[in-house]
């Protein structure tokens, strides 16, 4: 497998990631659970709170009880110690080629394979292609074909706090959003507790294509003027954010076309109020690769395969996730409605709610899956 990234350098720029229990199953089969147990934080306890009140509204416990239930952890890990793990994972395989500076602006289909263009002027050829290039994805214009990404009107500032920045009051062991109007603060520990990853999400007008751009603190703290003193003192705590647009796209079917597919955010880009764009990519990749396996060779068979596979869930969760989206942000009524309801929720409701999502993907078949 050859890998081509448009980036200078291969690395990962952001801040925190939440990795279920489902994703903890890809890491088994890929065999780096290992790796990134050892430098994950694991919440006693995934927490809302009234970010105008501060009051606690539902808990879902995270510890045994979540483990019991599910078989594997709830976790957060720093985004850039992931992409070590997979990265040293890739350099270790003889089966994988990692190319830098290769930005794919084209590609044809040839009589067996696919021959790719890039902006270098290079030209690779392989038996197959696989886009995992994102929102904005130059392969899923020619598979697709449905026009930019739908803007959500929401952005988000993104910023790490380290461990002895972070109010001692505040220093929880939880993954805790903050709801409030039109806004919400999620707060966790990364690193097992030596930094806090802080997520600032709003509803704005401003728009960048792409997702790292330097945030604007004024406007930040102006849609958040309203809220707790434990909220407005979090921000107040960062003097310099990275601002991304939230985007998504309408749930299709038609991720590949003969021996073109594509993956992860350029198959079924989400707003990240599930949590689960990453986890989702690498459920992707894992059942890809047990198609291709299955298949013995026949890429477009293996392609539609995984493709049937995957569309209704990567689906649900598109779906779901706007629908947590405007939960978070509920005003008025609507946000009284959402506090009475969900504080009656017991740890079994909520385990329940999640089942679905979190227990073992059965979108793909065992016998689908190689032997280990």
């Amino acid at each position: 497998m050859r890998v081509l990234e448009q980036a200078s350098e291969f690395g990962e720029v952001g801040a925190g990631i939440q990795l279920g229990p489902n994703v903890h199953r890809m890491f088994e089969r890929l065999g780096i659970d290992a790796a990134v147990n050892a430098i994950s934080a694991y919440p006693d306890v995934l927490m809302m709170r009234d970010s105008i009140t501060g009051e606690v509204v539902t808990e879902m416990p995270a510890g045994d009880r979540f483990r019991e239930r599910f078989s594997y952890p709830y976790a957060v890990i720093y985004r850039a110690d992931l992409h070590r793990v997979l990265y040293d994972a890739c350099r270790a395989s003889d089966l994988i080629e990692l190319h830098t500076r290769e930005k794919v602006v084209g590609f044809e289909e040839t009589a067996d394979g696919v021959s790719v263009r890039t902006e270098a002027g290079a030209t690779y050829s392989g038996n197959a292609l696989i886009g995992a290039d994102g929102l904005w994805s130059t392969i899923r214009r020619h598979v697709v074909g449905d026009g930019d990404a739908r803007v959500s009107g929401h952005v988000a500032y993104r910023a790490v706090l380290p461990h002895d920045d972070m109010p001692e009051d505040l220093r929880w062991n939880a993954m805790c959003i903050w709801a409030g109007e039109k806004t919400h603060l999620v707060q966790y520990p990364l690193r097992r507790g030596e930094l806090f990853n802080l997520v600032a999400v709003f509803h704005s007008d401003k728009f960048t294509e792409g997702w790292d751009d330097y945030g604007d603190p004024a406007e930040l703290n102006l849609r958040f003027a309203d809220k707790c003193e434990p909220v407005r003192t979090l921000l107040g705590k960062i003097e310099n954010w990275r601002m991304w647009v939230l985007c998504d796209r309408e749930p299709v079917k038609n991720w590949c076309r003969g021996r073109i597919a594509v993956l992860g955010d350029a198959a079924h880009p989400m707003l990240q109020y599930l949590a689960q764009g990453a986890n989702m990519a690498m459920e992707d990749a894992v059942c890809l690769a047990d198609m291709l396996v299955n298949t013995d060779g026949d890429y477009e068979k293996a392609f539609v395969r995984y493709r049937d596979a995957r569309y209704l869930r990567t689906a649900r969760v598109q779906l779901t996730a706007r629908l947590y989206g405007e939960a978070y942000h509920a005003s008025g009524v609507v946000r009284e409605l959402r506090n009475m309801t969900l504080a009656a929720r017991t740890p079994d409701d909520a385990y329940n709610a999640m089942a679905w999502l979190y227990e073992i993907p059965s979108s793909w078949r065992d016998a689908d899956r190689p032997a280990p």
